[in-house]
């Protein structure tokens, strides 16, 4: 069974070993691919967000940050990122952190969530996403410079909670 619970300092190593491959990949998130250890767990545990592990006997599966998405007059809507491990896939684990993720906004009083990149070549996220209620709002033309399908579209993913 997965259990998510609230990542801390000592979680590190664990959510390191599921970012760099997903970071150097360069596939689905819009950060740089060499990007090193300290400057990666920095931005995912940054103080402008909740970050979140899923676990299952023990071992941390994934791993999600939820945070406002805009300052101001946008800070009643959420904004979240996802990684599983990648031996963890089809076993759930994005599923029940994106449940808790929607969840989680509810009791923040967040009115909403936005996912501001979603890379369309990411089928099986863009599908999840939307079996959980999210609707593609917005699509960004060539907006992802994926490393072997060249400029892709980017598309903007929403929910009102």
């Amino acid at each position: 069974m997965i259990q998510i619970r609230r990542a801390t300092a000592a979680d590190g190593a664990a959510l390191w070993a599921i970012i760099e491959p997903i970071v150097r990949a360069g596939e689905t998130y819009a950060l740089p691919r060499d990007m090193a250890r300290e400057e990666a767990l920095a931005y995912w545990l940054g103080r402008d967000r909740h970050t979140f592990v899923a676990e299952a006997e023990g071992r941390v599966l994934g791993t999600y940050y939820l945070r406002a998405n805009q300052a101001g007059g946008g800070g009643h809507v959420a904004n979240c990122g996802y990684m599983t491990a990648q031996d963890a896939g089809g076993r759930g684990v994005a599923r029940a952190m994106c449940a808790h993720s929607i969840d989680q906004a509810r009791a923040e009083g967040y009115r909403a969530i936005q996912f501001n990149c979603v890379v369309s070549t990411n089928v099986r996220a863009v599908g999840l996403w939307q079996k959980m209620g999210f609707e593609i709002v917005g699509r960004l033309p060539g907006a992802f410079r994926h490393p072997t399908a060249g400029d892709v579209d980017a598309l903007v993913m929403f929910q009102t909670l």
